[in-house]
């Protein structure tokens, strides 16, 4: 399988923030922003991978500026690093007022893919390589991102039996 560069699994969208999007604030709904995230995020990993995709993991979702309605916001994601089957991917959303041009940085996000086939089972990913040097850098420091999720993901499945499906309400 021939690897990829970065560059070739480039994604993006921009969008009008509209008051059915945004809070009693006047800004975008946290779950709304996230779904563009999910969105953009799986096209790039498809891009990649040539192959559907499923999310698998959301590293972080870090709100860093609000969006507010009447904006525009534009969202990039691309291919960082791939193991096996499944691909990291680094988000990002840029707030416009485009009667100022005043551009924010509102949110970044690392999130996993998993491609798969027809039949929803896991199937390989091309490598991918850096061209630039922020995507050199996104790319060496992905094996402890992963290395985060794996122990996160530990953790995770420990609280679910922990847990259990029983309502704390149900006796």
């Amino acid at each position: 399988m021939n690897a990829k560069p970065c560059s070739a699994s480039l994604a993006l969208k921009t969008t009008h923030v509209l008051p059915p999007d945004t809070n009693h604030y006047g800004t975008l709904f946290g779950g709304q922003l996230m779904a563009h995230l999910d969105d953009i995020g799986g096209i790039a990993a498809v891009k990649h991978a040539n192959s559907p995709v499923v999310t698998a993991s959301t590293d972080s979702v870090d709100f860093l500026a609000p969006v507010k309605v009447g904006q525009y916001i534009s969202i990039e994601a691309f291919v960082t690093w791939t193991r096996h089957t499944s691909m990291e991917v680094f988000i990002r959303a840029i707030t416009e007022d485009l009667r100022t041009g005043e551009r924010t940085a509102c949110t970044t996000a690392f999130m996993t893919f998993v491609a798969v086939d027809e039949n929803g089972r896991p199937v390989e990913v091309p490598p991918v390589y850096p061209e630039t040097e922020d995507e050199k850098m996104l790319h060496e420091s992905a094996p402890l991102r992963a290395n985060r999720r794996a122990e996160r993901r530990k953790q995770s499945k420990q609280l679910a039996e922990t847990f259990g499906t029983v309502y704390r309400t149900e006796k």
